[in-house]
């Protein structure tokens, strides 16, 4: 590995989340010289990928990086595929609905269709969400044993007061999720909004994705002609992406 390139990536890696840190912050992190990480970290400033606070010496992630992440979002087959289905789920059901991917044990949203009422909402498209406190992750943890094991190696953090953060107790329910083709989120990772996710598969019938609607708690729990909406939008997807086979077996 480049040794260059690893550290200007974990420089990137810091900074996620929306964090802002100085480069003593950085160095401390990383156990290396804060000469050393200014370099860095001016560098990667150079490019746009890291800005500096306009008030301060503290960093955040670079304007570059939303383009770089559009590009990349337009270069998956899953997301061109799955748009017009969640639009009609979004649209039937009345929910927002969000399209995720494993990333670095994280959920990355890679599309999100809003609720179809006209209200303000925010957009969350590239927005991550730790695995264990999403419906998205919980469908992908039960259909992946490796992504399981990463989750698992580590601490699960809380976000809320009901986020899980006993792995067994998670395991405990993946053999549910595959059987019902469903998983329940309820206030994990967001007070106030519960979600209910289905499995997305690509031509080699894996577990690539799934597909969400995101649901105000007070409007919990959904009617079953909600529930077999939401997997129909899973089945097409997949059919779209052209698996050969559903429902999804685990590997």
């Amino acid at each position: 590995m480049i040794q260059s390139i690893d550290r200007a990536a974990k420089v990137l890696n810091l900074l996620q989340g929306a964090r802002h840190l100085g480069i003593s912050d950085l160095a401390a992190a990383m156990e290396l010289p804060p000469s050393t990480v200014h370099g860095i970290v001016k560098a990667l400033q150079a490019h746009k990928l890291v800005a500096q606070e306009r008030i301060g010496n503290r960093y955040v992630l670079g304007p570059a990086l939303v383009k770089l992440s559009s590009v990349y979002l337009d270069t998956l087959d899953v997301r061109a595929r799955a748009i017009r289905w969640m639009h009609d789920l979004s649209r039937e059901t009345g929910f927002a609905s969000r399209l995720g991917v494993e990333l670095f044990g994280d959920v990355l949203v890679i599309h999100h269709d809003g609720r179809p009422d006209g209200s303000e909402q925010m957009p969350e498209t590239g927005a991550s969400i730790p695995s264990h406190a999403s419906a998205i992750g919980k469908v992908l943890l039960a259909f992946n044993s490796e992504h399981a094991d990463d989750v698992f190696a580590n601490p699960l953090r809380e976000l809320t007061g009901y986020t899980i953060t006993d792995a067994q107790e998670l395991a405990d329910d993946f053999m549910s999720v595959r059987k019902n083709l469903i998983a329940y989120e309820n206030e994990e990772a967001v007070i106030g909004e519960s979600s209910i996710a289905a499995p997305v598969c690509d031509s080699t019938g894996d577990v690539v994705a799934a597909v969400a609607i995101v649901i105000p708690s007070n409007e919990t729990p959904v009617d079953e002609a909600t529930l077999t909406r939401l997997i129909e939008t899973a089945r097409n997807i997949s059919r779209d992406l052209g698996t050969p086979s559903w429902p999804p077996t685990p590997n």
